[in-house]
Order: C-alpha cells, then structure tokens, then sequence
C-alpha cells in the first residue's frame, strides 16, 4: 500500500473504494494497525493539521474510517479503519503467469496438479495485470483457517502443527515441518500455492501465511502475524515462514 503512484483498493459496505495519493495512503496504513488520534496522524505523515483534516474528511465520506471520541479525553477525536485493504496497484509481474500458461499443454498426472495450477493461473493473472492480490488472499487464507482448524483438536502449539502437518501431507498441501517454536517457524516443501513457480523476485504464498494465522487464532486465540521469508518465487526450492 505504500508508494508513490499507487492506486490501494478497499472493500467496505458499499464495494470498492479506489484511493490514490500518498498521503491517504500514508492515514489508511497507519490506521490497518490501530485507531489513531488526530495528532498521532499528523506526526506520522509529517503534514500540516490543514492537509490531514481535508483528507481524513474525504476518507470518512467514502466510508474507509470512522471518527470517534477519545474515550479518555472527550475534546479529542480518534479515528479507525472501518475498511477492508483487498489490493493496490504493481508493476505487472507476467512471468509467473506465462510458466503456468505453459503446463495446460500437458497432461496432468494427478487431479491434485490440475486443480493447483488452476489456482496459480488465477493468482498469477492478476499479478500479469498488474494488481497486487496478495491482502485479499491472505484475509481469505485466514478466513478458510479459521474454518479449517475445526478438523485439529489440540490446544497448544506443538500438537496442533503435528496435526496440521499430517493434514498438509493427507491433502497433498505440501510437506509441512516446524523448524522452531521460540519464534515460530514453519517450511514447507512442494507448497502447492508456489510448487513450479518462477524466480521473480517476490514471495507469492500469502495465501498460506493467512491460512496459518487462521488456524493459530482458531485453536490458541491467539493474534499473529505470520511472514512468508523465503518461497519459489524468490529463488528457494521451498517455503518458510515466521511468527512476528
């Protein structure tokens, strides 16, 4: 979402707003983290108090935030992202949607390698078209987690990734290993988001970094960020990711 020249889109009530300039997207990163007050924006953006109210006010008018009072000091506002960030604006990235192209000319050994490149053609098209995908796959990533982590029963972190590592080789997800759990981290091996994919200088799973989030929320309520450091996509012949 940052970035000069950048187009953010973002999905509220009444579809899907369009946002351009760095300084609306400067207030809307802040505000994805947590509520703001009026002062704290200013500081963070560097502009004048002027500047930031004409903005704030164009942003609360699309529906994106919301003002509201400072609960400790009633003469104060604070304002919060009322707004889903779905994807911004990139560079089209066409290799990775070319290579896929190319596998439909073959004929597939299993329907799990059928259905997986299917799914890369979709995510990777997007890319070819120049729309970064990847907030909107990781928060539905996280939403199919949350459902998915009915199917485990453990409540505490070791045993609830040796079962999700027996679901990720059962349904051919990939092989799933725990390489630490002070901090957490997680390769995975023949990842079926980015199996295959080209070196293109950008990790590609954040479909599988909302998928873990989901199922760590889902059975140790527990907030998380889960970061993909090193994928297909990037030149590694497999996946890793890390609790932040």
């Amino acid at each position: 979402m940052k970035g000069e020249g950048h187009t953010a889109l973002f999905s509220n009530s009444d579809g899907i707003i369009a946002i351009e300039g760095p300084v609306k997207l400067q207030i809307m990163e802040l505000l994805k983290e947590s509520s703001r007050s009026f002062d704290e924006i200013v500081k963070y953006t560097g502009k004048a108090k002027s500047t930031i109210s004409v903005h704030l006010s164009d942003l609360k008018q699309h529906n994106l935030l919301e003002e509201r009072i400072d609960p400790n000091d009633r003469r104060k506002k604070t304002y919060v992202m009322c707004s889903q960030y779905a994807a911004c604006s990139q560079k089209p990235v066409v290799e990775h949607y070319h290579e896929t192209l190319k596998r439909f000319t073959n004929t597939f050994d299993t329907e799990i390698d059928i259905l997986t490149t299917f799914f890369h053609a979709v995510q990777s098209g997007f890319e070819a078209q120049g729309i970064n995908h990847r907030p909107i796959m990781e928060t539905i990533g996280q939403d199919i987690g949350i459902r998915l982590a009915e199917n485990f029963n453990s409540t505490y972190l070791e045993g609830l990734f040796e079962e999700v590592a027996d679901y990720w080789d059962m349904h051919k997800l990939g092989c799933l290993s725990v390489l630490s759990y002070d901090p957490l981290a997680i390769k995975i091996d023949d990842c079926f988001v980015c199996k295959g994919a080209p070196d293109i200088g950008q990790n590609l799973c954040s479909f599988s970094e909302g998928l873990l989030q989901g199922i760590i929320y889902r059975k140790l309520n527990m907030q998380c960020n889960i970061v993909e450091v090193e994928c297909h996509g990037n030149g590694y012949d497999h996946c890793l990711f890390v609790m932040q």
